[in-house]
């Protein structure tokens, strides 16, 4: 069906003929001219409706929304994701006075109806352009069913493996997470918003989420201003000025004040300091929380403190719309505060290009089968998945397997489609995707055999099943009892050469709101794999998680194993790829893994001590656990392959650096296996001497290189004053000169050393 009648409708009711502008030919900012303009024709209620952003929901039916969207109170909508319920929405806006367009938007994170490995796994990959493949696709997919903009990227930094959202994050380090978010933003919105195939970004969660005490999602995040600048602000900024189109503004307080009524996060540094122009959109009813945060006594105090904050589109609760007209009459906000709101609304949908054409991104006919099998993009999905897979151990060599095998696939997660998607799965269909079972079984097809057992329920509390089934009916329950189900698996594994066994974390369980408490596989699960290694026979756990698990006793029992993630929708396929060595592993971790949750927060860039453990020396009174050994289990950058690489100690153009100079970082890295690999090298900085004390290594550049057996490559990496720079205790941001550490290596531990000084 033609837009054209519906296009001519809505610009003839601003006044306009097609293709007119409100702004004169000549103004240096027709977008600030046409908004203008049009703000000046509306109303108060008219401004206010748009800054509501509305959900269909049981207390907010659709009727009551297309009523509300043709009386001008609606200005944007989220979830709603089919293009015939995108455009009856749509439609609605021309009985409107102004008809002014609305957008749409919707947790677009790893993918939409293909779904990618969770952040955690793209992260993994250490590949930007397979991270920019996901987002492209993501944008495609979700552009073609009539979103406009995406709540994405997360590029919260995380040290906290009990905080259920770390699967959306892309992990602990500042650095690389800055380098993929903005990567991300440039793969969603391409090099022009207006395109029908663009998706707008909205970096989340500003600021800090990633931080949250203890790791309970919705608490608050108390710390210094240095570390709050140095360590957990760098990437929103990065997103920021990657063109990011919208921010949304975090649900936890910084240091006392919460983030929506944060006058000194959103105009102070975000506007002024960073000149940050784009749209401010609250979390989830984040401004009536303001109440039970304590710093507002009623909703209308809280309306206007997120308005004076700058909190501009109102997620979900429509309290500016109850309580504005009436703060604007008291004088307890300007008209001048309400229109600049407004203004920033406007003039998203003008870079959207929605008011040429407000179903630019409907174009051409609804596809018959909204889910059709030709909508998805399964081969960059697989092989996007293959690379964040992270090979943790594999003693004796017993990856890869042989196709020709007779194998025994056991465990809860082994045959779940739902789980392999992960979190935040969008549009995606499980019954599109592939469980690690059936990706084997396609692999071994003609050749070798798979044997199947559930072998044990996730876990057996009922509080905490009924917990993740609340919001979905999400994690199956087998009546059997566990002896029943471990003798099923048991007799499986004697008939099969070796046993798989796919175990971990449902995806409800690495969720928003799934702050977990123990971070260890569940007891349910730890006894079918005892069960499985009493038989003697070779054990590879493969682990579905969205969050750093304590796998210390995993480690001794398996034979090999295989971080997967929750690996989107060809998970399956991709696992299997590795399994059988058709794939060679090259995921490195981006996360800290610890041995126990007592160690967290446990991350490879704490700052120096003054009494530093040495485990070649280990003193009493020194920065340590007694009960346990100490240090990670496995460290971040940390992941082996099927092959090995040495890396040579690094060679320096020069012993010095001056500003404005760039110093060059040499190594060789070499394929000393047997086997074609890909491997990560990563670069590390140490500031020795410095005014604060200072991180023992920092992450500053990467490079992923492939290899055939015995090839060689040199490597450089640059190293400018930039790279040194840090916030002192006046938050300026400075080098300072002294002796510098270049470390490199195939992880943050196994490292090789030089040195300069920066003059």
């Amino acid at each position: 069906m033609s837009n054209a009648p519906r296009l001519t409708a809505l610009m003839l009711g601003l006044g306009l003929a097609i293709g007119a502008t409100l702004a004169p030919a000549q103004d240096a900012d027709p977008a600030r001219a046409y908004v203008d303009a049009l703000l000046a024709k509306m109303t108060l209620e008219e401004k206010i409706g748009q800054l509501n952003l509305v959900s269909v929901g049981p207390d907010y039916p659709k009727e009551a929304i297309m009523a509300d969207i043709r009386a001008g109170k609606v200005g944007a909508m989220f979830n709603t994701v089919t293009r015939p319920d995108i455009r009856q929405m749509q439609d609605q806006v021309v009985h409107s006075r102004l008809k002014i367009p609305l957008f749409y938007a919707y947790d677009v994170i790893h993918g939409m109806r293909t779904i990618f490995p969770i952040n955690l796994g793209l992260a993994s990959t250490w590949n930007l352009d397979a991270i920019a493949t996901s987002g492209r696709i993501s944008a495609i997919e979700a552009a073609a069913d009539g979103l406009d903009l995406t709540f994405s990227p997360t590029v919260d930094v995380t040290r906290e493996p009990r905080w259920g959202r770390a699967s959306e994050t892309f992990g602990e380090d500042t650095w690389l997470t800055s380098r993929i978010g903005a990567t991300l933003v440039h793969a969603y919105q391409g090099n022009d918003l207006r395109a029908p195939d663009s998706l707008m970004a909205s970096i989340k969660h500003f600021g800090g989420y990633g931080a949250v005490e203890a790791g309970r999602d919705y608490s608050n995040v108390d710390m210094s201003p240095q570390r709050l600048m140095q360590d957990y602000l760098p990437p929103y900024r990065a997103a920021a000025e990657a063109g990011a189109g919208a921010v949304m503004v975090a649900l936890n307080s910084i240091n006392g004040v919460p983030a929506t009524a944060n006058r000194w996060l959103l105009q102070d540094l975000l506007r002024k300091d960073w000149n940050y122009q784009g749209l401010l959109i609250s979390d989830h009813g984040a401004i009536n929380e303001l109440v039970l945060h304590g710093v507002a006594k009623d909703t209308r105090d809280a309306a206007e403190q997120a308005l004076k904050a700058g909190v501009e589109l109102n997620m979900h609760d429509d309290v500016y719309g109850k309580q504005l007209p009436a703060l604007l009459a008291a004088g307890k906000v300007t008209q001048a505060e309400i229109d600049q709101a407004v203004r920033d609304m406007l003039l998203t949908k003008y870079r959207l290009g929605l008011f040429d054409d407000p179903y630019r991104r409907l174009q051409g006919q609804d596809p018959v089968d909204t889910n059709a099998e030709s909508r998805l993009h399964r081969a960059e999905a697989r092989q996007v998945a293959r690379e964040s897979l992270v090979l943790l151990k594999n003693e004796k060599a017993v990856l890869p397997l042989r196709k020709g095998a007779t194998l025994a696939v056991v465990g809860p997660l082994a045959d779940s489609p739902r789980d392999v998607m992960g979190n935040w799965s969008a549009a995606g269909v499980a019954a599109q995707a592939v469980s690690i079972r059936r990706g084997l079984e396609n692999a071994v097809a003609g050749q070798g055999k798979v044997l199947y057992a559930k072998g044990a329920n996730l876990l057996d509390d009922r509080d905490v099943l009924a917990y993740l089934n609340s919001y979905e009916p999400a994690v199956a329950v087998d009546p059997r009892s566990a002896g029943e189900m471990i003798a099923e698996a048991v007799a499986a594994a004697r008939q099969a050469e070796v046993v798989v066994a796919v175990v971990g974390e449902s995806q409800g369980m690495a969720h928003e709101a799934s702050s977990r408490a123990r971070i260890s596989v569940p007891d349910t699960q730890r006894e079918l794999i005892k069960a499985l290694k009493a038989t003697g026979k070779p054990l590879v756990l493969v682990l579905m998680n969205g969050r750093p698990l304590a796998l210390e006793w995993e480690q001794e029992q398996a034979n090999a194993l295989l971080e997967a993630w929750f690996p989107g929708t060809e998970g399956g396929n991709a696992v299997a790829d590795v399994l059988f060595g058709d794939q060679n592993p090259s995921g490195k971790l981006t996360m800290t893994f610890p041995r126990e949750v007592g160690q967290v927060p446990l991350y490879y860039n704490h700052l120096s001590s003054g009494r530093p453990f040495d485990a070649a020396k280990p003193n009493k009174y020194t920065s340590r656990y007694f009960d346990i050994v100490n240090g990670p289990l496995y460290p971040f950058g940390y992941g082996l392959s099927y092959t090995t690489f040495d890396v040579s100690a690094p060679q320096l153009s020069s012993a010095t650096l001056k500003q404005g100079d760039t110093l060059t970082a040499r190594v060789t890295v070499k394929n000393t296996g047997d086997r074609a690999g890909a491997t990560v090298v990563q670069l590390y900085l140490h500031d020795v001497t410095a005014s604060l004390a200072r991180p023992v290594k920092e992450l500053k550049g990467f490079q992923k290189v492939m290899l055939q057996p015995g090839e060689s490559r040199e490597l450089d990496f640059p190293i400018t004053e930039a790279d040194l720079r840090f916030y002192n205790n006046d938050l300026k941001l400075v080098s300072e000169p002294g002796e510098f550490k270049v470390m490199v290596g195939l992880d943050s531990e196994r490292v090789r050393e030089g040195s300069f000084t920066l003059l």
